[in-house]
């Protein structure tokens, strides 16, 4: 894990999310590329007065923001960006050899019964960076034990489990792994790629209508302070296909860090 993307929304939850992001980072001995990207597109005339102005206001905020945290010594580069949100997050996971990227489950300005916002669920939705979704005023502890959500164990792309390995090696954490049997459920989705199959502690399933059922249902019996789920078309986030948002009343093991891997087919 050596290059760490921190996406500041609305300051009201961004000191968290970056002293989060800087305790990890600096078990790593990463870098933190802390970023806000300003979607907007001023009208034609007033583009590059507005853009500059906006992206001087940007990084004055961001250079308050890291007065206000204990750096620790990590190396820390801050940006203001005015971009599509979607395309210029994927630019620079290429060009800067992301590793992972930090977002906050929401803004100040989102109402306190939601989970997922607008850009953080358009992120989880419409990218396949692997994200680390984390609670607003959520302390960092080390990752001890980690709960693995799937339908399928059935893994075609490879490189998709490198950031659940690199978290498991270096916290030496253990993974249960929670198999959800639902409707669509075909015989091969239980067969565990050898790969997953070295990295599991426990393995278990139920049967719920949907992943995101069974996860709720039962992550509480397994007791542990990081859950990791995969992006699938119809997956985990379900609701996302349908709305960018996600309730916290649906949602209510919202108080440990998620986790989201890349799809893994």
């Amino acid at each position: 894990m050596r290059n760490i993307l921190v996406l500041i929304g609305s300051s009201g939850n961004a000191k968290g999310l970056l002293q989060y992001a800087i305790d990890f980072a600096h078990t790593f001995n990463a870098k933190i590329y802390l970023v806000k990207i300003n979607d907007i597109y001023p009208h034609s005339g007033t583009s590059v007065k507005v853009g500059n102005y906006l992206v001087d206001e940007v990084e004055k905020e961001l250079e308050l923001l890291l007065e206000s945290v204990d750096q620790k010594g990590v190396e820390i580069i801050s940006k203001s960006i005015i971009g599509e949100l979607i395309s210029t997050l994927e630019t620079l996971q290429s060009d800067l050899q992301i590793d992972l990227l930090m977002i906050a489950p929401r803004t100040t300005s989102i109402k306190e019964e939601v989970y997922l916002g607008q850009t953080s669920g358009k992120v989880i939705k419409q990218t396949q960076i692997p994200a680390l979704i984390v609670p607003e005023n959520y302390v960092f502890e080390p990752i001890s034990k980690i709960l693995l959500a799937m339908k399928s164990a059935n893994i075609k792309k490879e490189g998709v489990l490198e950031p659940l390995k690199l978290v498991m090696e270096h916290f030496n954490a253990k993974l249960d792994l929670l198999l959800v049997k639902t409707p669509t459920y075909k015989e091969a989705d239980f067969n565990l790629h050898p790969e997953l199959e070295s990295l599991v502690h426990q393995f278990s399933h139920v049967e719920s209508p949907t992943t995101f059922q069974g996860v709720l249902e039962n992550y509480q019996t397994y007791q542990a302070n990081l859950l990791c789920v995969v992006r699938r078309k119809r997956g985990f986030f379900t609701k996302l296909w349908e709305s960018n948002t996600i309730l916290k009343k649906d949602f209510h093991c919202s108080t440990m860090p998620v986790l989201v891997l890349s799809g893994i087919q």
